[in-house]
């Protein structure tokens, strides 16, 4: 015979195990949300990068920016070789040893 104890322990384990799983399921969508506001913040920081260059290319097709001076700014920005070969830039030197 079960006792008002051991039913009562039986209902705190299962309480216990229904309260694990409850966080672990809040944890999996707090995480879901973070990674969805991660993705959501890359693709408004890539965007304004296409939009700064975008203008910056204007300007300079308009002569309001002199190329030279974009030129300078890409050559010391960039150094992988093929971003650099879209500005038609000289491969950056390795500095061995």
């Amino acid at each position: 015979m079960i006792t008002n104890i051991e039913k009562a322990q039986q209902r705190v384990k299962e309480l216990e195990e229904k309260l694990k799983q409850a966080k672990a399921l809040k944890q999996k969508v707090e995480a879901r949300a973070k990674a969805a506001e991660n993705k959501q913040k890359r693709a408004y920081d890539t965007r304004r990068k296409i939009l700064v260059g975008a203008a910056i290319l204007a300007k300079v097709e308009r002569g309001e920016w002199p190329k030279d001076k974009m030129l300078e700014m890409m050559n010391q920005q960039l150094t992988r070789a093929d971003d650099r070969l879209l500005f038609d830039l000289p491969a950056v030197k390795e500095t061995g040893s």
